[in-house]
């Protein structure tokens, strides 16, 4: 702008003025050549240069930076030469005596020259693409990594996204259901990076091996998978594009709540409320275009699936099963066999054959140990010294009714009073503790100190009939003495107490 300025007052101070041409050039601090230039064009002649720039100090080097820029294409990104470094190797190996900047520029523009170009791309209605991302958020007070699966409809932009406590194959396959039922069926395609999840070996040919739980996920809703080539994440780059904007605009601030179900109950309506945002460059909402998504969606399957993990494993002496780094516990009648873990988000159920022989929350530690007290009572019973020792009932928190049970059934009874308290433990096996509780405070207003006793008024509790305490059936009822009543007694009530 300021040289086309200079160019009309040099004209004008000629050409209107009078001022000579050499008066012009010292005024204007220009050569007199340049004058008699702009005297000939009224506008200032677009420059074109014809002949190539010439760089004295680095034109026999460029070959040298050019096998260096080629090499670092086979090199990990964090290990390529920056320009500096260039530089310091020309001065150093090949004795260069220029400056680093002519080596910047050399760099910076073969670099552009060699910058990957893209196909504008047209995203038909009905298909997806699907990524992972992380994110900080504080869940129950606590500030923790969350990873969260975000599914796109290139066509509409619409989106979906659910968050978990890590990208677990479970969470994986449970993100997929979730994102079904949101948008109302199953996408014709779904585009994926090679993420582990679902790829197990990248062929030779290109091709990919699923793994059996993904092949499982598309067997069940009979999607495509599509796979983008192996460090292109341009070849996703809606859904990638998507994980950043969720990531800024539904998680800054840090996302605060108390458990993941309210956390992705948030995110889902975020999801929602955005079907009311119009796109620039798109005439109507995301929500009115992703009506043509919905159309071309495939119905979802009567049943959904089973997003979980499963392993077969054996149980140990300690009637623990492992499974991702912890232990938990089942019934110790199921000692040393064969069993099959199904690993959920928020849960783990364990079956042995067809029957389901227990579930725990899921614990997402290490090294932790989830005991289900219960699951040691049968053992406990037969080894009852164990009792104060047994770490699976060491943080059970049980009511105060209990422990002053076991305290009076102890200093009764000694070792057999111990065994007792062990069998009304094992009524929780069957009964709820509220219906027990109940009845061992039955048990100790009536004085009836024994396990009988105490199931005969858990029983009577629930079938709603009155108990009926028997001495030779509950020997431990205490006992009471009546007096004979005599003639002079009932005389006394006769006669108004007077004797």
């Amino acid at each position: 702008m300021k040289h086309v300025e200079l160019y009309g007052r040099v004209r004008h101070a000629v050409l209107v003025d009078g001022m000579s041409r050499r008066e012009a050039a010292r005024i204007f601090g220009i050569n007199r050549r340049t004058v008699e230039k702009m005297l000939r064009f009224s506008i200032p002649p677009d420059y074109r240069r014809d002949k190539a720039i010439r760089r004295p100090k680095l034109d026999g080097f460029t070959g040298i930076i050019d096998q260096i820029l080629e090499a670092d294409k086979l090199a990990p990104k964090k290990q390529r030469h920056t320009s500096k470094r260039i530089f310091e190797r020309l001065r150093d190996e090949h004795r260069f005596a220029g400056g680093i900047t002519i080596v910047k520029n050399y760099v910076f523009a073969t670099k552009q020259r060699q910058r990957e170009m893209f196909v504008p791309l047209s995203h038909p209605p009905g298909h997806a693409q699907a990524d992972f991302g992380e994110a900080l958020a504080i869940i129950g007070g606590v500030e923790r990594k969350i990873h969260f699966l975000v599914m796109d409809l290139p066509h509409s932009d619409a989106c979906f996204l659910k968050a978990y406590p890590a990208e677990t194959t479970e969470a994986f396959c449970d993100a997929h259901v979730a994102a079904f039922a949101f948008f109302g069926g199953v996408p014709v395609s779904i585009l994926y990076d090679n993420t582990r999840i679902a790829v197990a070996r990248i062929m030779g040919d290109g091709k990919r091996k699923r793994t059996r739980v993904f092949s499982e996920l598309v067997s069940h809703y009979l999607f495509e998978d599509r796979f983008g080539r192996p460090g292109k994440g341009n070849d996703k780059g809606k859904v990638e594009g998507m994980v950043g904007y969720t990531r800024r605009n539904f998680m800054v601030p840090k996302p605060r709540f108390a458990n993941f179900d309210e956390l992705n109950a948030h995110l889902a309506e975020q999801c929602r409320n955005r079907m009311d945002d119009k796109l620039r460059g798109h005439k109507g909402t995301i929500g009115e275009r992703f009506t043509r998504d919905g159309d071309r969606l495939q119905p979802l399957p009567a049943v959904p699936y089973d997003a979980c993990d499963k392993q077969s494993v054996r149980v140990s002496s300690l009637s623990l099963v492992r499974y991702r780094g912890n232990d938990y516990s089942v019934p110790t009648a199921f000692g040393h066999q064969e069993v099959l873990v199904r690993g959920y988000v928020h849960e783990v159920v364990i079956a042995c054959g067809a029957d389901v022989i227990a579930r725990h929350a899921r614990s997402w530690e290490k090294e932790d140990y989830i005991f289900d007290p219960l699951h040691y009572l049968a053992l406990i019973e037969q080894k009852t010294n164990a009792l104060d020792q047994a770490a699976p009932l060491a943080d059970w928190e049980l009511p105060e009714a209990f422990l002053i049970l076991r305290r009076l059934m102890e200093a009764r009874m000694g070792k057999k009073g111990k065994r007792e308290f062990v069998q009304v433990l094992r009524l929780l096996e069957t009964f709820r503790i509220t219906d027990v509780e109940a009845g061992i405070q039955s048990a100790l207003e009536r004085g009836t100190i024994g396990f009988d006793a105490v199931k005969h008024l858990v029983l009577c509790r629930i079938e709603r009939r009155p108990p009926r305490l028997d001495m030779t059936v509950y020997p431990y009822l205490p006992k009471t003495h009546v007096a004979v009543t005599s003639p002079g007694d009932y005389m006394a009530l006769l006669s108004g107490g007077r004797s």
